[in-house]
């Protein structure tokens, strides 16, 4: 039903401007997720102006990072209970409430990875665990409770 090949995102509707994965945010991280099934995966690759120190990554961007992948997560799996492909009407969430543990520093130059697994699901929330790795560590943890709204 999910399209692996593409990002969840692209299947959002326009206009798509979230600063962390709105693919028409000309200055957004544009976060892309890949559903895998079970859960979603994402990569990402930080640049010198996502330092929050030297040499290491900025915890704002590190909680964007799962924040908006845990939010792709619950729109594809919310679809896949649905049994349909992404598309009118869409499904839209928002986060809830966005929970980050910072487990060690996350360092620049590296290809993080983040993977978010469905914790529990229904037709309106989702509970989302995450993990974000440098180099196959693990840097920080999440939970996301992903409120769907209601279709206009």
């Amino acid at each position: 039903m999910i399209p692996t090949d593409q990002p969840i995102q692209n299947f959002y509707p326009d206009p798509a401007i979230c600063f962390g994965c709105g693919r028409n945010n000309a200055h957004g991280l544009h976060i892309q997720s890949f559903w895998r099934g079970a859960g979603a995966v994402a990569h990402f690759m930080p640049q010198p102006q996502h330092s929050g120190y030297p040499g290491m990554v900025y915890g704002g961007l590190i909680a964007s990072l799962i924040d908006c992948h845990s939010i792709a997560t619950t729109t594809a799996a919310m679809y896949e209970r649905e049994g349909r492909a992404p598309g009118e009407p869409y499904i839209t969430c928002v986060t809830g409430t966005l929970t980050v543990t910072y487990l060690k520093p996350t360092p620049l130059g590296v290809l993080l990875t983040v993977r978010s697994t469905i914790q529990t699901l229904s037709a309106s929330k989702a509970v989302i665990q995450s993990s974000l790795l440098a180099d196959g560590v693990e840097c920080a943890k999440g939970e996301v409770i992903a409120v769907r709204l209601r279709a206009t």
